[in-house]
């Protein structure tokens, strides 16, 4: 009992859309159509690049990156710049979830080595911020902008360009908000030039595993040979990168494919959930992510509506504002509470504060934009 309590406490959403799925089977009975509600190009990429970044990771390529940029820092406000920078740059190609698994204990690390513990919430809350907002740039920064992308059938440049102003917004309000730390005079000691990258020829192959997945992103490859060729790749260089690919968020994608197919066999449930979506796609994607947070939030509501357009900038701007609007921010604070004399309170306190000035200036902008 205790194991399912546990389970559901830390896969709270995947239990949600499983139960979700399962109502609805009731109304529409499982048969072979169940397979065509499943977009497997967007299972398929999720699942490659999940392995890829990770293989990048444990070889050691992001830490590496991240301790040759910050050799360069020399005091306090442009160490945070850079720990910030890292995350909002890198989410745009890596996810904002690696990024943070990659950067926050690098954060915790570097600024608990140089004395400066008091600059870990707000450094942490920024780089959580910075990867919510870097990522949703792409197509392939977050999991519901892969969706959507793929979903809406979006030329890949077009998906850049409408989402480039509010991006460009996102670096100026973290760029100011940087500037409030205080600069202090900040010295590195010898130990932590140490990263390293521990395979160039695992680096060589993943760098070109990522091209294929860049490819495919842009649909000049085929799913399936991406798919073929990854999974052989992987099978041959690194087999424990299989264990460690997210597949409760994949089943999770499964579970609301099933969820959303089966809605819109039920001609009077879509008409009437169409008719509540339809001109409220903004609004309703940043609500909805604070409570279920926004990757479930983009794949229920883009079953209902047709204006993209809103429903990215609904669920990227609802990565915002609440500790579950994103399941990335999670991560952070998991790392945080990890660490040593953490103040909790202090931290969420922090998040919430700064997550709600920026939700506020993104989604009034939003409103103009759209």
């Amino acid at each position: 009992m205790k194991r399912l309590l546990h389970f559901f406490k830390k896969e709270t959403v995947l239990c949600s859309a499983a139960l979700l799925a399962l109502i609805s089977m009731f109304f529409v009975p499982p048969t072979a159509a169940y397979i065509e509600y499943m977009d497997l190009r967007v299972l398929c990429l999720l699942f490659c690049l999940m392995l890829v970044v990770e293989g990048m990771q444990t070889i050691g390529v992001f830490s590496f990156l991240g301790q040759k940029l910050l050799c360069r820092a020399h005091n306090t406000r442009f160490i945070a710049f850079v720990l910030t920078g890292l995350c909002f740059l890198t989410s745009m190609l890596i996810t904002n979830d690696v990024a943070l698994i990659t950067f926050v204990p690098f954060a915790v690390m570097i600024l608990t080595m140089t004395g400066q513990n008091k600059l870990l919430i707000p450094v942490i809350v920024l780089q959580t911020i910075a990867a919510n907002l870097g990522s949703m740039l792409t197509p392939i920064g977050n999991p519901q902008n892969l969706y959507l992308y793929s979903f809406f059938n979006i030329s890949f440049w077009k998906f850049i360009l409408h989402m480039l102003p509010l991006t460009l917004a996102s670096a100026l309000m973290l760029a100011l908000t940087v500037l409030l730390i205080k600069k202090e005079p900040l010295a590195f000691p010898e130990s932590t030039n140490k990263a390293r990258i521990t395979s160039k020829p695992r680096l060589i192959v993943y760098s070109l595993l990522f091209m294929l997945c860049l490819l495919c992103v842009l649909r000049i490859l085929p799913y399936p040979l991406m798919l073929a060729v990854v999974f052989a790749a992987v099978l041959a260089t690194d087999k424990k990168l299989l264990k460690k690919a997210d597949y409760f968020l994949l089943l999770t994608f499964i579970c609301f494919f099933i969820f959303i197919g089966n809605m819109q066999h039920i001609p009077a449930v879509c008409n009437l959930l169409s008719r509540l979506i339809s001109g409220r796609e903004l609004l309703l994607g940043i609500l909805l992510s604070q409570f279920i947070s926004n990757v479930p939030s983009a794949i229920l509501l883009s079953g209902f509506t047709s204006n993209c357009a809103a429903l990215l900038y609904g669920v990227n701007i609802g990565g915002l504002g609440t500790l579950i609007a994103s399941l990335a921010s999670v991560i952070s604070y998991r790392c945080y509470v990890s660490a040593n004399h953490a103040k909790t309170g202090k931290y969420i306190l922090t998040f919430t504060i700064y997550n709600v000035v920026f939700l506020v200036v993104l989604s009034s902008l939003a409103v103009l934009i759209v």
